[in-house]
């Protein structure tokens, strides 16, 4: 083989491992959509079911606290009784909306939104949630004694919900809301039984 035949065997060689090369350095610029990997997708499922869990928690103490509220209006000579357990239940509240759940979506795409974190879904659906009209409390009996049978069941209501919880919730908050049902169950036999002895 002559010189300018190996030349051009070399030339064209090159020219073809470049033209190769070529294609597989664009891609990797600019990567193309990329399908969620089956942990993300279950991140992401496992994290909405327990920022809604936080929010139907949270919602259920927060209309206890509103039916508290009702009860104090209504009838302020209870007041040194409810008093205590209302704090009580405004904490309960607050406890169980902390810590909620980031969601980052788990997109085909990267995109700026995607990338970023999200707010947390329990936010965003607490949100929606507000922007609807909030129901009105219960009306409150006006005989004292039958609005705090009222608040007790209200309170034995809400500890039910809590406890029914605790079979999908996470471990920690599990604990929680089982102290919470617990306490629960205990101001309904303050409210009642606990009056008497």
């Amino acid at each position: 083989m002559t010189t300018t035949g190996r030349r051009a065997l070399l030339t064209a060689g090159i020219a073809a491992a470049a033209a190769t090369a070529l294609p597989g350095c664009t891609a990797a610029e600019e990567p193309g959509p990329r399908k969620p990997g089956a942990a993300e997708v279950e991140a992401e499922r496992v994290a909405r079911a327990e920022a809604a869990l936080r929010l139907r928690s949270v919602t259920a103490s927060r209309s206890l606290l509103e039916r508290y509220d009702a009860a104090l209006a209504a009838h302020p000579a209870l007041a040194p009784r409810l008093t205590p357990l209302r704090r009580s239940v405004a904490a309960h509240v607050k406890a169980l909306g902390e810590g909620g759940t980031t969601v980052r979506p788990a997109t085909a795409a990267p995109s700026p939104t995607a990338t970023t974190t999200t707010a947390s879904a329990s936010a965003s659906a607490s949100a929606s949630a507000s922007a609807r009209p909030a129901p009105s409390p219960a009306p409150v009996a006006a005989d004292p004694r039958t609005a705090l049978n009222e608040l007790a069941a209200a309170e034995r209501t809400t500890s039910d919900t809590h406890t029914a919880a605790l079979v999908t919730a996470p471990p920690e908050y599990a604990r929680l809301l089982a102290s919470v049902a617990a306490a629960g169950a205990a101001h309904s036999y303050l409210l009642t039984e606990g009056a008497r002895a």
